[in-house]
């Protein structure tokens, strides 16, 4: 692998951002063309599900192909990742995506946009999965607190085809609200349209660059809808002069960006679907949802300046959808013609998926029920799922009552026997218990501001022998363990260590009398509870 890493870096034709010598630009041809091919969100499914879809391995078989039938048809390539590469399959998260971030570098990504989840882990973390990419991970506007200085790699050069394109990274600044306070304290995340303005002049002084990308971890709200979200894709490219960038390359809000009209979704995509991407202001906006399930292509035509989009489709990768038979009995079939995973990279990550398996194997309990942790769901209302965990968590520390985040909820539990690697998947984030010894008066004062959090948000509170009101935006009949909360009384709360920090925009507790936290953490928390209190009876954690 680092043989392969280093003969790719010697053969790059790709230039550094910062310390490039411009060039002189030979005469470009008259017509010229280019393809980009892009993923989003990986989190950590380097292998194949259960069924066989996706997976890495299929990714480089398709990517190879529509790579090389690009290259023979005199196409410029490029293949980029709107980031988030980290947290969501445990074989993954246990190896801190090391497969995941070797496989892309197999597979020949170009470029990434940092995306929130490369900051889960701490910052040497990081630095590690950086040295294992033979690509840039690129992020214009997070800046080093201390410094001033870009604390990534802002932008990316590449020469191909007689085209100059630059390559310019944006991260989401949510990140700064739902990234670990432990772990970014020492970052700013700033807002990209002005940052994106000062740094594409830059590049057009510099390069005078024929195309220049985006890529990016903001998110694809329709028509600027971004609600509490930070701003995303959209409001980028309405809120930039005309022309400052020609296509975005986007990943966060893990959707398919398919649209009927302008600012109008296509609800009802399926794989193997034609796809129009989203455009606003000049500028294309594409996404290609989650996962490795599709790769995106889009191809371009350059024409006395002009860029014109050819051609754009959603490449499902091995997607199965349901198909009624002449018998009106639904199926399950392929959308697409099966695609051979590439035998080198699945041989090469087979023993990753192995060794993570093995750490993983095992059931550890039993529930009657689907425990509901879906993102649709667990950000919207309450759920069995969010009151298992607080229950574990409140048994860890003796607490009166708990809260979480419905954000930090990331999987369901299915019915039936559960294994340690179900209890990871709702826990990737190692996530320490804490606790918090409130007066009344101030626990009050913090559940004010914590239950004022709406649906449709990663802050959006799950709570648990607790109950309150808000009427006219105040806060009435606060009920702990069915009783009424008394303003005198001393009550102890439990919650994780990351919305005790800050995380999601709750407010900080670390610092304050009463205040402490444990070793043990949120995964450690639940596989005890399933251990212990098997077979679970989903029903007693309904919601009323």
């Amino acid at each position: 692998m680092r043989v392969f890493i280093t003969l790719f870096l010697l053969l790059s034709i790709s230039a550094c951002s910062n310390n490039n010598t411009p060039t002189q630009k030979k005469p470009a041809a008259e017509t010229q063309y280019l393809t980009v091919l892009h993923t989003n969100d990986n989190h950590g499914r380097f292998w194949h599900n259960e069924k066989g879809e996706y997976g890495m391995a299929a990714r480089k078989t398709l990517i190879d192909q529509l790579r090389n039938d690009a290259k023979a048809q005199g196409h410029a390539v490029l293949l980029l990742s709107g980031g988030d590469i980290n947290t969501g399959i445990p074989e993954s998260d246990l190896q801190f995506a090391e497969p995941d971030f070797k496989g892309m570098s197999f597979i020949g990504y170009d470029a990434m946009a940092l995306g929130n989840h490369e900051f889960d882990n701490p910052l040497s973390i990081l630095k590690q999965q950086q040295q294992w990419a033979n690509f840039p991970l690129l992020s214009a506007n997070i800046f080093d607190k201390k410094t001033g200085e870009n604390a990534f790699q802002a932008y990316q050069i590449f020469k191909q085809q007689g085209l100059t394109i630059a390559v310019i990274g944006l991260t989401t600044t949510d990140t700064a609200k739902i990234g670990n306070p432990q772990f970014i304290g020492g970052l700013e995340f700033k807002e990209p349209v002005e940052i994106t303005k000062a740094v594409a002049q830059k590049i057009k002084v510099r390069y005078q660059p024929d195309i220049t990308i985006a890529v990016t971890h903001m998110g694809h709200y329709v028509d600027a809808s971004y609600g509490i979200n930070a701003p995303g894709d959209v409001t980028l490219a309405r809120s930039l002069p005309h022309g400052t960038l020609d296509m975005i390359i986007g990943g966060h809000s893990q959707e398919p960006i398919c649209m009927t009209a302008d600012n109008k979704s296509d609800d009802n995509f399926k794989p193997g679907m034609a796809c129009k991407p989203d455009q606003q202001n000049g500028t294309w906006i594409m996404q290609a949802h989650e996962w490795g399930k599709y790769v995106g292509k889009a191809m371009f035509k350059i024409e006395k300046k002009q860029l014109t989009l050819i051609n754009y489709e959603l490449l499902p990768v091995n997607l199965y959808i349901d198909k009624v038979n002449a018998n009106g009995i639904t199926v399950p079939e392929l959308a697409n013609e099966y695609i051979t995973p590439n035998p080198e990279l699945k041989s090469f990550l087979a023993p990753y998926q192995a060794k993570g398996a093995k750490q993983i194997e095992g059931k550890i309990g039993f529930v009657n029920a689907k425990l509901e942790g879906d993102r649709n769901k667990v950000r919207y209302q309450q759920t069995n799922l969010a009151r298992v965990i607080i229950q574990a968590q409140m048994n860890s520390v003796n607490a009166d009552f708990g809260l979480i985040s419905g954000g930090g909820v990331r999987d369901s539990i299915s019915a039936g026997e559960v294994s340690y690697k179900d209890i990871l998947k709702v826990h990737p984030f190692k996530n320490r218990i804490t606790y918090m010894d409130w007066q009344g008066q101030d626990l009050w004062d913090y559940l004010d501001i914590v239950t004022r959090f709406p649906p449709d948000s990663g802050a959006y509170l799950q709570y648990h022998q607790l109950s309150f009101e808000r009427n006219n935006d105040s806060l009435i009949n606060v009920m702990i363990n069915g009783k009424e909360l008394n303003k005198t009384k001393t009550y102890r709360m439990s919650l994780n260590s990351y919305n005790a920090s800050g995380g999601d925009g709750y407010p900080a507790l670390t610092d304050l009398k009463g205040f402490v936290s444990t070793e043990e953490t949120d995964a450690q928390a639940l596989k005890r509870f399933f251990s212990e209190y098997s077979p679970v009876n989903a029903a007693e954690f309904s919601p009323k």
